[in-house]
């Protein structure tokens, strides 16, 4: 990360959790650094490695770095969590139905690659909370005819559901081999996107053996938590997208739009294709 971004942290870390805040000893001896222990915690999640691997580099005992890093972990989720894990904003949709309307995909926004475990309980997995309750309302058109029903894209191990737009088994003629083959070259968005995070926090990549099942969640999720942040702190340097489009008074020639979030109960239907998808009333 930038070390802006890193500072931003430092300082929101060490002004409101306590365990970060510089102290004293009886002796009047000073207590570690916010930096010993946000550098501790920060390198433990980059490269994977033991709590004991950073006793010589910030001068800590492996108890110590332990503790720093579930510390770090709780207070990144504590203070982070709400802002960059959340429900996608208007302005967001916007721009992921933008990026999918320029890769031929009107509507789509996202990519949808959950673990077995997701998979068996799918209707109770909070990936899809907001299928069942609140859900933003978006109409695009594809070939004259609107739609109100944003969807994801899946494989065939997914069910029949009209907001999942899976491949076409063994597909048969040119057209239907050309959606095949775009829709799965789409779709690896998100395994990509794990790889990326794996490759920045190594702890997410190897096994671990040593904590409970609430620590390991905490570390994932403020692991999702901070590259979310690096994203967003470096966005400007690479979006692919020109910004002055989702600024409010703008003009735009679009095949979409997005409405605020509002209650409706989303339909869940078998029969789905893309190419013969039934507008559903919300």
């Amino acid at each position: 990360m930038n070390k802006s971004l890193f500072l931003c942290i430092l300082h929101r870390l060490s002004t409101e959790v306590p365990y970060f805040q510089p102290t004293e000893d009886a002796a009047r001896r000073s207590s570690l650094s916010p930096l010993q222990k946000c550098t501790a915690a920060i390198q433990q999640l980059a490269y994977g490695g033991g709590a004991d691997t950073v006793d010589e580099y910030v001068r800590l005992a492996e108890t110590t770095a332990r503790k720093c890093l579930h510390n770090f972990t709780a207070g990144i989720i504590n203070l982070f969590g709400d802002e960059y894990v959340r429900c996608p904003t208007p302005e967001d949709l916007e721009r992921l139905l933008h990026i999918g309307d320029q890769r031929g995909f009107p509507g789509m926004i996202g990519s949808i690659d959950c673990t077995m475990n997701d998979l068996n309980i799918l209707d109770r997995s909070p990936v899809f909370d907001d299928i069942n309750g609140i859900a933003p309302q978006v109409n695009f058109y594809v070939s004259g005819t609107e739609y109100h029903l944003a969807y994801y894209l899946t494989d065939g191990i997914y069910p029949k559901w009209a907001n999942f737009i899976q491949s076409i088994r063994l597909p048969q003629g040119e057209k239907n081999s050309l959606f095949s083959k775009t829709q799965e070259a789409v779709r690896k968005d998100v395994e990509h996107a794990f790889r990326v995070l794996q490759a920045k926090f190594a702890v997410v990549k190897n096994l671990s053996k040593l904590w409970d099942k609430d620590k390991i969640a905490n570390i994932m999720r403020a692991c999702i938590i901070v590259y979310n942040m690096i994203v967003e702190d470096e966005r400007d340097s690479y979006t692919q997208y020109n910004v002055l489009e989702f600024q409010q008074g703008e003009d735009v020639d679009q095949t979409f739009s997005v409405k605020r979030l509002q209650n409706t109960a989303i339909q869940l239907v078998a029969e789905q294709k893309f190419g013969i998808m039934k507008p559903i009333n919300n």
